[in-house]
């Protein structure tokens, strides 16, 4: 698998927001999002095994596969060797392919708003965060099963007015549509790496 970073931090969006975690970001999207932080063509090749040995490193049992897209790597046997080690595997997904059965939390965050090739095909997810601009109205996709939260996450467009300016607009959209929970990038409010 080409793999973009591993790293140890904290969760800084969603449900699980605060808690340890193991990020294992994989290498390529097939989608250009244009308020995107990841660079998609770097990477290294790891082999599966390399991958568990580096997360086996860190403390945390909580690992979140994530991108660009993961779905274009993420395989079921590399998902059971971080089970067999003890370890709860979250994926963060733009929901554009199919993903392993045994993943055991999945962040939908859909792009079909922002890209025009980013259909969602998945039937089921734990959690839909969608990125909100404060101006294209977020879709709840009632054909997809939910089985927790709605978050609501203020895009982050470089500009602080700007950012202002959308989080308020994010704040009033969720009072008139209680479905939605406020979803902030934590990690960049207080500087988590």
């Amino acid at each position: 698998m080409k793999v973009n970073e591993i790293f140890y931090s904290l969760q800084g969006e969603g449900f699980h927001t605060g808690r340890p975690a193991v990020f294992v970001r994989l290498s390529g999207c097939n989608l250009r999002c244009p308020f995107c932080d990841t660079k998609h063509d770097t990477g290294l090749e790891m082999s599966e095994e390399a991958i568990v040995a580096e997360v086996m490193k860190y403390p945390a049992t909580h690992v979140v596969v994530t991108g660009g897209e993961p779905s274009l790597q993420l395989t079921e046997s590399l998902v059971d060797a971080l089970h067999r080690n003890g370890r709860y595997v979250a994926v963060e997904t733009n929901g554009t392919h199919s993903l392993p059965a045994n993943i055991d939390w999945i962040t939908l965050s859909p792009k079909d708003g922002y890209c025009s090739n980013a259909a969602v095909i998945l039937d089921h997810a734990d959690e839909l965060k969608a990125v909100y601009d404060g101006v294209t109205e977020p879709k709840t996709y009632d054909n997809i099963k939910i089985s927790h939260d709605y978050f609501l996450q203020p895009c982050d467009t470089g500009d602080p007015k700007r950012n202002r300016d959308i989080v308020q607009q994010t704040i009033e959209y969720i009072k008139a549509h209680p479905l939605w929970r406020l979803s902030l990038q934590v990690h960049k409010l207080v500087n988590i790496p």
